[in-house]
């Protein structure tokens, strides 16, 4: 090696360096930065903090967490069943090569492709309790004698954030289940067939057990994206009526930005960060199993 000359490790650390700062000012900074105001009584109208250990943690875990966690976790759920359920009868009908599947396929990835804000407001037009469409079908039909506050009534709230989020993901998850099954061999349900099994033992025996790693990783997807979701519930309840919908998101913005009460926010974070990564980590690990 001539003098002056860079060796292929510092080299590759000089290639790095670029990220490296991207990752140490955008990522690692701000939350090492969150973390520690956890720890800190500090607004954002008020100049100073003050040290107070795990008095905020305290405090969040004493108030609102638990309805909160049962929120984010109901949401959470429904929003990935939903829409699992319907990508995944999709993907069966549109793999079974139905007339007009490639016509649908496209059609039905418009939600998809749509900014989550622009399908927020479009929903909570349909939901309107003075002119939605919603309200407006169902009366013509007969099924209502009034109008009803679908995102004004806690019992209807949540279900209406669900069925909006539910409708924005499912050509995502259709898509997904679609190319698993088209790696399929044919030759798997000719011999099941040649044995007897009629179409519903096909899929039980055959479909879902070939499908069953390709499945787990877009639910485990679906439900680390959902547990951190924040427009769509913004948008059409903010977190109302009287908390109903209220979720880790939605409440750290409110304690933040509405409160201005950095400290309890961070702690609140901080919790919610906790029960990402075990969510994460249970995703990494069924990854390397599948892999393994």
């Amino acid at each position: 090696m001539r003098a002056g000359r860079l060796t292929n490790g510092q080299f590759a650390w000089l290639l790095m360096l670029p990220a490296l700062a991207l990752f140490l000012a955008i990522i690692a900074y701000p939350l090492i930065s969150s973390v520690v105001t956890g720890f800190f009584e500090q607004s954002l109208v008020r100049p100073g903090r003050a040290f107070t250990g795990l008095a905020n943690f305290a405090d969040v875990l004493g108030g609102d967490f638990w309805p909160v966690l049962r929120n984010t976790l109901v949401f959470t759920a429904g929003a990935t069943i939903v829409p699992f359920l319907i990508g995944y009868a999709l993907a069966l009908a549109l793999n079974a090569g139905i007339r007009g599947s490639g016509l649908m396929r496209g059609l039905f990835l418009f939600p998809w492709v749509i900014p989550g804000v622009v399908v927020s407001f479009l929903w909570l037009w349909i939901f309107n309790a003075n002119y939605g469409v919603l309200n407006g079908i169902l009366l013509r039909l007969g099924i209502l004698d009034a109008p009803v506050s679908w995102l004004g009534e806690p019992a209807t709230a949540m279900i209406a954030v669900i069925v909006t989020k539910s409708w924005a993901s499912f050509p995502w998850i259709m898509v997904m289940l679609l190319a698993g099954l088209q790696t399929m061999p044919k030759e798997l349900h000719e011999a099941a067939s040649v044995d007897g099994a009629g179409a519903i033992r096909r899929f039980i025996s055959v479909t879902l057990p070939h499908m069953k790693g390709i499945a787990s990783i877009v639910v485990l997807l679906e439900f680390i994206w959902n547990f951190q979701h924040f427009d769509t519930i913004y948008v059409l309840t903010g977190g109302g009526p009287a908390g109903a919908t209220e979720t880790f998101a939605v409440a750290v913005y409110d304690t933040a930005f509405k409160g201005f009460d950095l400290g309890h926010a961070t702690a609140l974070g901080g919790l919610w960060m906790l029960l990402l990564l075990v969510l994460v980590a249970f995703y990494l690990r069924h990854e390397t199993k599948e892999r393994s």
